[in-house]
C-alpha cells in the first residue's frame, strides 16, 4: 500500500557512506528529509546533491537532517561524493549520509521505483528509483510526499519553503497561502474562532472572507 500524508515513517535499517543506520534512531527528535536518486554517477543526480551540500546549511539552521539514497552500494557512493564535492571545490563538501540501495530494499518499502520509465533499470532489470522526497517531522510522521520523474532535478528551495510553513503551521494556528515564503503573510486555521482570533493574533488580521482571514508571518512579528 502506497505511503500517505499522516503515515509513521517505515523503519529500516541499511549501509550509508557514512556507516550503518537505523532510520528511527537517525531521525531522533529531529525533522528529516529523505530523498532518493535513481543512479550514481548520473548527470542531473550529481548536480542536486552539490545544490543540497551548497545550502546545507540552510537546512541545518532549521534543525533538519537529510538522507539521500542512491541504488549503489558504498564504495560506489564514495566515489561519486568526490565528484560531487569536485562540483564547487571552492564551496562546502557533501556531509549527510547516502543510502546504499542496491537491492532496492529501501526503495521498495517507500515505493520509490520508477513505473514510468521502463528502461530505467540496472543490468539485472530491476527498476531504479524515481526522485522522491519525503519530509518526516519529529514524530516519524510523513508530512510531504513528491515524486519527480528520473530525468527532473529538484527544486531544494522549494524543500525549505516547505519546511518553513510546516514548521510555522505547528508552532503557530495558521495556514500558508499559495507562493508563500518566509515573512509573508499567512492565514489564521478556520479553526481559531471568536475571542481565539483576537488572543492569537491581536487585532492583526485581515478578512478578506469569513473563511480567509490574513495575519502577519508570526516568526517575523517576534524577531
Amino acid at each position: 500500500m502506497a505511503l500517505r500524508l499522516g503515515d509513521i515513517a517505515p523503519n529500516f535499517k541499511a549501509e550509508t557512506s557514512q556507516g550503518p543506520i537505523d532510520f528511527h534512531e537517525f531521525i531522533g527528535d529531529s525533522w528529516t528529509i529523505l530523498f532518493s536518486h535513481p543512479d550514481d554517477y548520473t548527470p542531473v543526480c550529481t548536480t542536486e546533491l552539490s545544490a543540497v551540500a551548497l545550502s546545507y546549511a540552510d537546512f541545518q539552521s532549521r534543525g533538519v537532517k537529510l538522507i539521500g539514497l542512491s541504488a549503489n552500494n558504498v564504495d560506489s557512493h564514495a566515489g561519486w561524493i568526490k565528484d560531487i564535492d569536485n562540483l564547487h571545490p571552492e564551496g562546502p563538501k557533501l556531509d549527510f549520509p547516502i543510502i546504499a540501495d542496491e537491492s532496492r530494499e529501501v526503495s521498495t518499502l517507500y515505493g520509490m521505483l520508477d513505473n514510468l520509465d521502463k528502461t530505467n533499470v540496472d543490468k539485472k532489470g530491476i527498476p531504479f528509483t524515481v526522485r522522491t522526497v519525503f519530509i518526516i517531522d519529529p514524530k516519524k510522521v510523513i508530512r510531504l510526499t513528491l515524486s519527480y520523474p528520473a530525468s527532473t532535478g529538484r527544486n531544494f528551495p522549494e524543500l525549505l519553503r516547505v519546511i518553513d510553513s510546516l514548521q510555522l503551521g505547528d508552532k503557530h494556528k495558521i495556514t500558508t497561502p499559495a507562493n508563500w515564503k518566509k515573512g509573508d503573510k499567512v492565514i489564521v486555521h478556520p479553526s481559531v474562532q471568536g475571542e481565539q482570533v483576537k488572543e492569537l493574533f491581536g487585532d492583526k488580521v485581515e478578512t478578506v472572507y469569513p473563511y480567509l482571514r490574513f495575519t502577519p508571518d508570526p516568526s517575523t512579528a517576534q524577531a
